[in-house]
Formats: structure tokens, C-alpha cells, sequence
């Protein structure tokens, strides 16, 4: 890929400006899925606070702005607003669900809520089919709801554009100003025509060009951290992930030798995994890469732990220290980079508004930059794993190293439920490991986005031979995803299913019995714990 030049650099960044689209966060966890829908359409687009004032998004300079949903109800005292006067700006606007809720209240139109709630697949009929915003849109489709709240009065200067069964106002648009809105979600993959309204909304409406490529977002990253770090040092964590390695290759090419790399052998990685890496980041970056070996701390401070969120804060804190201890013998680092994804905010309830609950803690998301006194580079923060994926074929990552299936920060600790011990980290790592070398085998690693095993904290009965065993359970966990943000379970071949099972069982001492995972994410979780 190639890099720009600083004057090369500038006009790019020009571009961007002049094509780029804002979305005012209210909450939801589809933001960023919004986000992702618009870059591709091949537009840039950025995730921004939902009270950002007029003054910033003039600095902005968007070409549009869309509001996105949220969980609250916009007559609530609490619910976050957006400040009025963007409306004035004359930057056309799209809310969606409750992001039309607030359109509407703020322009004159009274929302309140209904007994008939709608959730999932909706009929809806277009009843104005030659706005611009439905061209080439379906008169009668299926579109995805999701709201107990919806607008009974547009007011004096909006004009409804369809309707559903149980709610006569499913679209609307302003008459002067260029304010549209969508009670229901167009960025979901269960509106059949979705797509199609994004687009109108961004060429129809908004006039974009559509020429922006993920190319653009790494050669803008680059440019600033060039312009941010100067002739400062950056750390980086690795991990052996995707996610770390492609911004060790990003700040890498920008500032060259100024980016120092740790590795923390915690105890909790995968079979071989630190050889790998060692391996990985001297031939392919040549970086400045330094190995703590610290197996023996980490099951020190595991001992006897069993909750699983107490497990993610004492390796996080243990982390940090060994991090800390390991970046103070490297001179002049100012800044950390870390591989933070927007799953993991949005996870960790550290979402650019604030309001999506958290799920799970990540010691990606605070903690250590704060703790070490380091400035905090993230740019990767906006993106999903396919987008991090594609952004390192673009950096020349090998494909073994791009497409290699994520792994969580605290490592196995999660997939080894109940206490933690070297006993049952060494069981763990060998399932894992005839796991992976399995569907390797049957050429499906591709195929499954999520691969691995977990190890139960219970025993079950079994025989083997003439004896009756009380042995472990190991539960096998795949699943195909987009985004990691939703996740079907895979349907892996019996057969191949078959031979992990018989592998694991007479080859890892101490399994006799061995379970595949069926739940989709959501209600559960990719990780066990």
C-alpha cells in the first residue's frame, strides 16, 4: 500500500472532510453497524456524541448527519438530546427510531408510548414512493422494528412517508428543512431493502461521491500518528491477535523504529502461541520486541478465584504491572497503542455516549494508559474485526496472521471456568489445540469465524475400558459472525465433530465427555465468561 506524502496527505484529509458523515451516538448498539453500512457505500463516516453543539460539527464540515437509535424514551426527563440548532445548520439530518422520535419533538411533533409495541420483522407500506429517499425502494416490504415508543403527532411541518399496521407514522421528512426519519432500522441485514435507503440518504440526499476506501482510513491513521507522535516512542501490547498486529503494522509504518513491542507470556495463551509470536514479529516487523515471561504471577493471583468478572479485573491489574515494570526499562515512551475494537467499547460500556450497559470488562479499555501516565493511541477503536481483517491485507500482514481467529485479551482464563490452574490451563490447551488442528484438517477455518474449546468446572461419569471414570467436560464452542456484535452458532459437519470429540477424549487425560455449544449471540455471549 502506499503512503501518501504530507501534501498528499492534506488534500486527502480536504477530501474527507468535504465527504464525510457524522453519527450522533443516543446509546445504541447498532451505531457503529450504521457506521459500517456508510463506509460501504464507500463513504466516510464518523461516530460522534449525540450533544455535540453546532460550532463542532461546523469544524466537522459533514455532509450529512444521521441520529441513531437509543434505549431511552425522548419525553423522559433523563434522555439524552442532541442540540437543536443542528437542525438550522442546513446539513440534511436522518433519525432512526429513536433518533426520528427526537427529530420529530424537537421540530413540533409529539411522541408517546403505545400499547401495540413493535419488535422484529414489520410489514410496512411506502405511502410517498417518489421521495428521494425510497427511490428504488419496495412499496411493500418487510423492515425491522424495534420500539414501544413512536411518534402520534409529526406536527405542523413534517409529512409522513409509510406506515405499518400499528404505526401510521414509519417514515417521515420535514417540508422546508431536509429532515427525514425511520422509525424502524434500515442498517439491519432484517430490513430487506435497508441498504437501499442508506444510499438514497447519502446520494440521493446528502450528494455524496462514494469514493472513500478503507485505503483512505489507513493513510489518514497514519498521517496522525506521524502528526500526533512526532519524535516520540509508542509501546504496544501484542498478543498473537489480529487486532494487535495490525496496529503494530500501522504505527510501525508510520514512525518506523520509534515503536517498541511487549509481549506478556502470561500463562494463559494457547500451545506454542509466545513462540509463535516471538517468531512472527522479528521476521515480519523486526520491531524492538521484549518478552515478559510471567506465567507463575498470574496463576499466583488466579488462585482461588472463580467470578468471572473478579478473574478479568486481577489480570488486567496484573498486566498493568508487568507491563508497567517492562515499559520503564524502554527510554522517552510517551504513548501506548493498543488494538481496541468497537465491540470491545461497546461491550465495556465505554461507548463514545456512555448509555449501552456493560456487558463485560476489557483490560483493552482503560486502565493501563491512565496507570502508566501514557498517552492512548486506538486506531482501530471505529472498526469491526472484518474491517481490521481487510485493513491488514491492505498493510501486507500475511493471510495466517490476518485471518486468524480472535483470541481474548485475558486469554484462556475465560474458557477455563471455576478456579484457574496450571493443571487445567495444560488440559485446555490440548483440546484447543486438536480443535483448531481439526477443522484446519477439514479446510473449514475459513468458513467458522470463532473457534475453540472451554473447559467446565464439572466432572461427569464415564467408562473407559472396564473402569468407571469421573473426569472432566469439554464443551466445544464455534460460531460465524459479521461483526462479533451478533453470532450464529456454526454448523459443523457430524464427522468432524466426531473427530474432535474422539481425539480429545483419548488423547487429553482427564476429558470424558465432550459437548458442542448451539446458543447464538445474543442471549449468550461468544466467551464463556
Amino acid at each position: 500500500m502506499s503512503v501518501a506524502t504530507p501534501q498528499a496527505a492534506g488534500q486527502r484529509q480536504v477530501a474527507l472532510q468535504a465527504q464525510r458523515v457524522l453519527i450522533l451516538d443516543f446509546g445504541s448498539q447498532y451505531a457503529q453497524l450504521i457506521a459500517r453500512r456508510v463506509r460501504e457505500a464507500k463513504v466516510y463516516c464518523e461516530i460522534v456524541r449525540h450533544d455535540i453543539t453546532p460550532e463542532q460539527i461546523r469544524k466537522h464540515a459533514p455532509v450529512g448527519l444521521i441520529l441513531s437509535g437509543g434505549p431511552s424514551s425522548v419525553y423522559e426527563a433523563s434522555a439524552p438530546k442532541c442540540h437543536p440548532q443542528i437542525f438550522e445548520l442546513g446539513i440534511p439530518v436522518l433519525g432512526i427510531c429513536y433518533g426520528m422520535q427526537l427529530v420529530c419533538e424537537t421540530l413540533g411533533g409529539k411522541v408517546a408510548s403505545v400499547a401495540t409495541r413493535e419488535y422484529g420483522r414489520t410489514p410496512c407500506q411506502v405511502t410517498s414512493p417518489a421521495d428521494p429517499l425510497f427511490k428504488d425502494f419496495p412499496r411493500e416490504t418487510e423492515v425491522w422494528m424495534s420500539h414501544g415508543d413512536q411518534v402520534q403527532e409529526v406536527g405542523g411541518g413534517f409529512l409522513p412517508l409509510a406506515r405499518t399496521g400499528s404505526c401510521p407514522v414509519a417514515a417521515v421528512k420535514h417540508e422546508k428543512l431536509p429532515v427525514y426519519g425511520l422509525q424502524f432500522h434500515p442498517e439491519v441485514t432484517h430490513t430487506a431493502a435497508g441498504a437501499t435507503l442508506l444510499r438514497n440518504f447519502l446520494f440521493e440526499i446528502c450528494h455524496c461521491d462514494g469514493t472513500w476506501e478503507l485505503t483512505d482510513f489507513a493513510e489518514e491513521a497514519i498521517r496522525q500518528i506521524r502528526e500526533r507522535v512526532g519524535h516520540g516512542r509508542v509501546i504496544c501490547g501484542l498478543s498473537g491477535g489480529v487486532d494487535s498486529a495490525v496496529v503494530a503494522a500501522l504505527v510501525y509504518r508510520a514512525i518506523g523504529d520509534q515503536l517498541s513491542c511487549i509481549l506478556v507470556d502470561n500463562g494463559l495463551l494457547r500451545k506454542n502461541e509466545s513462540a509463535l509470536v516471538v517468531d512472527e514479529f522479528t521476521n515480519h516487523f523486526r520491531t524492538d520486541l521484549h518478552v515478559v515471561n510471567a506465567e507463575g504471577r498470574f496463576l499466583d493471583v488466579l488462585r482461588g478465584v472463580t467470578e468471572p468478572q473478579e478473574k478479568r479485573r486481577r489480570i488486567g491489574h496484573t498486566f498493568i504491572e508487568c507491563f508497567r515494570e517492562e515499559a520503564t526499562k524502554i527510554q522517552d515512551v510517551r504513548f501506548l497503542a493498543q488494538g481496541t475494537l468497537y465491540p470491545d467499547v461497546i461491550e465495556s460500556g465505554a461507548a463514545v455516549d456512555g448509555p449501552a450497559a456493560t456487558i463485560k470488562l476489557h483490560h483493552n479499555v482503560g486502565g493501563l494508559p491512565e496507570q502508566l501516565g501514557f498517552e492512548l493511541i486506538e486506531p482501530l477503536r471505529d472498526l469491526f474485526k472484518d474491517e481490521v481483517r481487510r485493513l491488514g491485507l491492505e498493510l501486507g500482514l500475511p493471510e495466517s496472521l490476518v485471518w486468524r481467529h480472535p483470541f481474548p485479551g485475558p486469554g484462556l482464563a475465560v474458557r477455563c471456568l471455576g478456579e484457574v490452574t496450571k493443571a487445567k490451563l495444560d488440559i485446555l490447551r490440548e483440546a484447543d489445540t486438536i480443535v483448531l488442528e481439526e477443522i484446519h484438517r477439514a479446510g473449514l477455518y475459513r468458513q467458522t469465524s470463532q473457534l475453540f474449546a472451554v473447559l467446565l468446572p464439572i466432572q461427569s461419569v464415564g467408562v473407559m475400558g472396564d473402569a468407571r471414570t469421573y473426569e472432566n467436560v469439554v464443551t466445544i464452542r464455534s460460531v460465524n459472525t459479521d461483526d462479533f456484535m451478533t453470532a450464529d452458532w456454526s454448523r459443523l459437519p457430524y464427522e468432524v465433530l466426531a473427530r474432535m470429540s474422539t481425539r480429545i477424549i483419548n488423547e487429553v487425560k482427564g476429558v470424558n465427555r465432550v459437548c458442542y455449544d448451539i446458543s447464538t449471540k445474543p442471549p449468550a455471549t461468544i466467551e464463556w465468561e
